[in-house]
């Protein structure tokens, strides 16, 4: 394993923001780097509440997986539950939360897999990627346009998940490989 090398973070010369949304707010960062290289960044700033990805498995070992649409890509997308975290929330509790909300179920147990960041080169959100099992059925009133598909998928099955055409976000792959792993 490589040594983590200790780096001095650049210097912020100006923060100026460049655009504004009711989700996002886009700064410039006017940087110098320790060696005296000067750069101007860009980054994202998200709502900064986190979020979380939900990954419910049953007792008989499906994973519960949502068909949602995508603004971003314009089209429907086959991933795990996800949503932010609200004020006052810790993640766990939010993660029970989004899956009562998008899927009708509950989680006795809560298991946090990994933190993950998001294109942290441009964004600074993170996301738990959290395991639920033990479901039991109960539902809360979501903030989903439309109603959400549920679909089951046989753990075993991971690796024909991979090949679906409509699962391809990222962070949703890594929560499955994470899954895996887990149970291994």
């Amino acid at each position: 394993m490589a040594k983590k090398k200790d780096h001095q973070l650049p210097t912020i010369l100006a923060s100026t923001v460049v655009a504004k949304s009711k989700l996002f707010t886009v700064e410039s960062l006017d940087l110098v780097f320790s060696n005296g290289e000067a750069r101007c960044y860009e980054k994202i700033k998200g709502a900064g509440r986190g979020a979380v990805m939900i990954i419910p498995i049953t007792a008989q070992g499906d994973l519960l997986l949502v068909r949602e649409y995508c603004a971003g890509t314009h089209d429907y997308q086959l991933g795990f539950p996800k949503g932010l975290i609200d004020p006052g929330e810790t993640p766990l509790e939010a993660a029970n939360r989004e899956l009562m909300e998008e899927v009708g179920k509950g989680a006795q147990q809560l298991t946090l897999l990994k933190e993950v960041s998001l294109a942290p080169g441009y964004f600074n959100a993170k996301m738990h990627l959290i395991l639920a099992e033990q479901l039991y059925d109960e539902s809360l009133e979501g903030d989903e346009p439309e109603p959400l598909e549920v679909v089951s998928w046989p753990l075993e099955q991971w690796a024909s998940l991979l090949e679906q055409p409509d699962f391809t976000e990222a962070r949703s792959v890594a929560a499955l490989m994470l899954t895996k792993q887990f149970f291994s």
